[in-house]
């Protein structure tokens, strides 16, 4: 296999495979459960919390071994990707680069931290497509088993069933439309709120997966691609997803993990676009071409930094809890801060918190309670701080 060669750009991918994997178990620990994965979790929610389950009963029900699996499937996305993409691009160098984008988009990296389906979604895809590749037909089993995995692969069914029509392939459209009726028929699609519009919405989140430059560009790449170039699997995936997910969003909330998959393994098509545009002219006349690709780059290294210190934007935020990963903070230290102080059962008010916190090993009885107090109180018990900054301050009353 190329991959297995000892060249430099198989090297580089290596080394970028390993550091990102350190600092995703780095930042694991650095996160605490947030309420909704408690509950996939407690509940072994789907293929989710079956896989979270079977770790913490192998190894401990410690955070890191409840979400390894996950930075597993980030891993294995990644080096199929980079599998995939070996005769997509011209340039290694590009294929290199392409993958080290769909590393550090903050989508990505969410998906591989939290307790949701996304990566698994994404790897499963990426494999389907390596299998195509290889193979050059399509994998009928594989699509099957997909309907059992989870709803939002009724995108790749009907992407799929777009693609057939381009092929003329009569077995594919007949058998993609059979399992997108199929998986429509068991799951449907998840939406909510109240009947309005919802279409910016859906456009900052898809910016906060990509970065907001990153997806203006990649939103018109995919345009663009489809128009400039032959359609091919990334396009009719990415495409049918964009669409879907917009016209719904006319509407409807919808579930933005349900799409998002299917859009980030399009990466490929907006690198190799931007690629074509530098190169197809003469160097002096590709300086604004160059300005853009390195305005992209930065932008998306720069939300990886905040994604990677995103407790510093406490610093920055009036209302801690506007924070976007407030979720996913406090209830850790605020356990830890507890056992420090001898207390390892106390009653909790909130039920979201007294979950989070009987998890960290901190029991809902006892003779004390704990009672969240202002931030602008100069006197409380226990004060949690980020980078200095006050986040959240209780009190301990007797009951």
């Amino acid at each position: 296999m190329k991959f297995i060669q000892f060249n430099k750009y198989n090297l580089t991918f290596l080394a970028l495979l390993i550091v990102h994997i350190a600092l995703l178990l780095y930042m694991v620990n650095d996160f605490s459960i947030a309420y909704k994965e408690l509950a996939i979790f407690q509940n072994k929610t789907g293929l989710v919390g079956l896989l979270s389950h079977i770790f913490a009963d192998r190894f401990g029900a410690e955070i890191v071994w409840i979400k390894l699996p996950f930075i597993i499937f980030y891993s294995l996305s990644a080096i199929v990707l980079y599998l995939l993409t070996d005769d997509y691009f011209k340039y290694q160098k590009d294929r290199v680069l392409a993958v080290a984008i769909f590393m550090i988009l903050p989508g990505v990296n969410s998906a591989a931290l939290l307790l949701n389906e996304s990566i698994i979604v994404v790897f499963f895809t990426l494999l389907y497509l390596y299998l195509y590749k290889k193979t050059e037909k399509e994998n009928y089993l594989l699509l099957f088993i997909f309907l059992f995995i989870d709803n939002s692969f009724a995108i790749l069914y009907l992407a799929l069933f777009f693609y057939s029509l381009k092929k003329r392939d009569d077995l594919l459209l007949f058998v993609s439309l059979i399992l997108f009726g199929l998986s429509m028929s068991f799951y449907g699609f998840e939406i909510g709120g109240k009947p309005r519009g919802y279409f910016v919405d859906t456009f900052g989140i898809y910016a906060s997966i990509f970065s907001p430059l990153l997806f203006l560009y990649f939103f018109y790449a995919i345009y663009r691609f489809g128009i400039k170039f032959e359609r091919d699997m990334y396009w009719y995936l990415a495409s049918t997803a964009l669409v879907l997910s917009f016209v719904f969003s006319l509407r409807q909330k919808i579930y933005i993990e349900d799409f998002a998959p299917f859009v980030v393994v399009a990466i490929p098509v907006m690198l190799k676009l931007i690629m074509h545009s530098i190169r197809v002219r003469l160097r002096e006349h590709q300086g604004n071409y160059l300005f853009l690709g390195y305005l992209l780059l930065f932008s998306l290294i720069f939300n990886f930094g905040i994604f990677l210190f995103n407790k510093s934007l406490y610093l920055i935020v009036e209302n801690p809890k506007k924070h976007f990963a407030y979720d996913y903070h406090i209830a850790k230290e605020l356990a830890i801060k507890l056992k420090s102080l001898g207390i390892e059962r106390i009653y909790v008010k909130d039920d979201e918190l007294r979950a989070r916190l009987r998890f960290y090993g901190i029991k809902n009885d006892g003779r004390y309670k704990l009672v969240q107090t202002s931030l602008n109180d100069k006197k409380c018990d226990i004060k949690i701080e980020y980078f200095g900054k006050s986040v959240a301050k209780y009190d301990i009353a007797k009951r």
